[in-house]
Order: structure tokens, then C-alpha cells, then sequence
């Protein structure tokens, strides 16, 4: 099996800046890509990023050009560097993990507040 763990989540102001980890333990050869969601709430769960085992990245319209996905040499650490922060990327964080012939693996989510 596969567990990954979110962390650095916090409260920034507008503008500021957040790198969120999310470290994945066990099976890790059956990983095939890695995404962040968000969820805010009264809002539908959000795919935000995605990076494959081959590198390739994805992002959602509303984070392009100030969110970056990026892993680690082991493929087993995935980040989330966010810029320029707005309220509205207030929510919950979500890691995923999507493995090769398994159920996906979420973890227990982080927090992100962007308020004055």
C-alpha cells in the first residue's frame, strides 16, 4: 500500500507565499503520478496540479503561472511552491496519489488560509 502525507500548509497574507510537501511512503513503484486538490468550503473538490512519473506537469487555469509542481530524485516527495496567493486559494489541500492497479491514496489534507 501507499500513504502520502501533506505538510506546510498555514495562514499568509494576500500575495504571499506557501510550499506545501507531500511525502509518500510504501509501495512507492506503484505511483504513477501525484496531483494537489483543494476543496474550499461549499465548493466542489478542485484539481489544482499534477505531475506523472514521467515528469509531466498539469495545472489548473486558475493557478497557471503562479503555482509550480515539482518531486524529488526518489519520486517518492512531491511539492507545492505557491505565489502571489489570493483568498480565494483558501481551502483544504489534498495529496493524491495515483497508483498503478490500485485504489488512488489521499492524504488527511493541510490547511491554507490567505487573509489580511
Amino acid at each position: 500500500q501507499v500513504q502520502v502525507v501533506e505538510s506546510g500548509g498555514g495562514l499568509v497574507q494576500p500575495g504571499g507565499s506557501l510550499r506545501l510537501s507531500c511525502a509518500a511512503s510504501g509501495d512507492i513503484f506503484r505511483i504513477a503520478a501525484m496531483r494537489w486538490y483543494r476543496q474550499a468550503p461549499g465548493k466542489q473538490r478542485e484539481l489544482v496540479a499534477s505531475i506523472t512519473s514521467g515528469g509531466s506537469t498539469n495545472y489548473a487555469d486558475s493557478v497557471k503561472g503562479r503555482f509550480t509542481i515539482s518531486r524529488d530524485n526518489a519520486e517518492n516527495t512531491v511539492y507545492l511552491q505557491m505565489n502571489s496567493l489570493k483568498p480565494e486559494d483558501t481551502a483544504v489541500y489534498y495529496c493524491n496519489a495515483d497508483l498503478r492497479f490500485r485504489p488512488d491514496s489521499w492524504g488527511q489534507g493541510t490547511q491554507v488560509t490567505v487573509s489580511s
